[in-house]
């Protein structure tokens, strides 16, 4: 998952790293300064008295009342050892983790450009990669930095700090939601065919059924041939009850149907399915408007795939000018090797991603966590 956008993150890194390194100079910390004296008063000092105490294997020292005969006897060649390990690993502390640097914005200038075609080429929308260039830019631009353990670190924590706050903009937590909202919720999904919203009508269903909720479908696509009996088998399998007229009927009378009977029987849950259809169909969006006319849902929610990339992208952004969305659910993203829809959309309508598809079974469905994705984009 995410496997071309990882690997252009990590050159990105091992770029940056090896300019930190040409740009790093040791320094040395007062406390540094200390240890480097106190270290070499060590090794000037004579084998007597309380030098003896430079070594922890020796924790009784010659001025305790201890008959010298008990007394551990150490010889000028134990004592010069020990001095040599506490100084070298003395040195090796200053060389490895006192260092500092400096990056001028001219040292990033060429990396930070390949940065924005690599997040271009793995499908994250232009205002997107800008923004994730200009965080990462920000981050590590001007300020003199500590060189910790690992360089590496440095530049990988901009980059997931700039990811994550693109991709938290907007959170949202629909079981919350859906658990304390005036019943029953009416939840409509909508799209383009063949995005999984039907499949994704069915997690959500069997995830809310097990949440200890009561869910009705609504088989509102009458346009598709199939449609209502894809559900309905959906629907069996799941143990929901699901509400359906004939095919070509008026998907609004449908809902409108599912809504009576949830609020008769008390069910938690509407799930309204629709015909798929681009935003520039102007007989289904109109069919769409009539519905939320007839049965105002509670939340409106964008289905597509996480694969289709930038389209998806484009897509919601559009779908949300014409019916303003409550968030979006991307399908297929255990198979998305760039992950630039999950990253963009968000950003790109300002509505939250509520789940993510990750296979056919119906517990393949995950809640959207902007940390848990940032983390499979630099996990090993």
């Amino acid at each position: 998952m995410f496997n071309k956008l990882k690997s252009k993150l990590s050159g990105f890194k091992e770029k940056i790293e090896t300019k930190i390194d040409e740009k790093a100079v040791a320094v040395k910390s007062e406390a540094s300064k200390d240890e480097v004296t106190s270290e070499e008063s060590v090794e000037n000092t004579s084998v007597t008295g309380s030098s003896l105490n430079v070594n922890e294997d020796y924790p009784k020292q010659l001025s305790e009342k201890e008959p010298e005969d008990k007394q551990p006897q150490r010889t000028n060649s134990d004592v010069n050892d020990n001095n040599r390990k506490v100084g070298f690993t003395q040195k090796a502390k200053a060389l490895v983790f006192e260092r500092e640097f400096i990056l001028e914005e001219g040292d990033l200038e060429a990396p930070l450009w390949e940065l924005e075609m690599a997040l271009l080429e793995n499908d994250i929308a232009l205002s997107v990669s800008e923004a994730i260039v200009e965080s990462v830019k920000d981050q590590l631009v001007g300020t003199r930095r500590r060189i910790g353990s690992n360089t590496g670190n440095i530049v990988e924590d901009a980059l997931k700090k700039a990811i994550y706050d693109v991709m938290s903009a907007n959170i949202f937590d629909l079981d919350d939601y859906v658990r304390n909202a005036e019943k029953p919720v009416h939840i409509v999904f909508i799209g383009i065919n063949g995005t999984g919203k039907t499949t994704s009508i069915a997690k959500l269903s069997k995830r809310f059924k097990d949440d200890g909720m009561s869910v009705v479908m609504a088989a509102g696509d009458t346009f598709r041939a199939g449609a209502i009996d894809q559900l309905a088998i959906h629907a069996d399998k799941v143990g929901v009850k699901i509400i359906k007229h004939q095919e070509q009927g008026d998907p609004a009378a449908v809902i409108y149907d599912a809504m009576q009977h949830a609020k008769a029987h008390n069910v938690d849950v509407v799930l309204s399915d629709t015909a798929g259809r681009m935003h520039t169909n102007i007989n289904l969006m109109e069919q769409l408007k009539k519905v939320c006319r007839v049965a105002p849902p509670d939340l409106i929610i964008f289905v597509d795939e996480a694969v289709a990339g930038n389209d998806a992208v484009e897509r919601a952004a559009q779908f949300n000018d014409a019916v303003p969305i409550n968030g979006s659910i991307l399908t297929k993203t255990d198979a998305d090797s760039k992950g630039g829809a999950a990253i963009s959309i968000a950003y790109i309508t300002g509505k939250p991603i509520l789940f993510l598809g990750m296979g056919q079974g119906y517990d393949d469905i995950r809640k959207f966590d902007p940390q848990w994705f940032v983390d499979q984009l630099f996990a090993e």
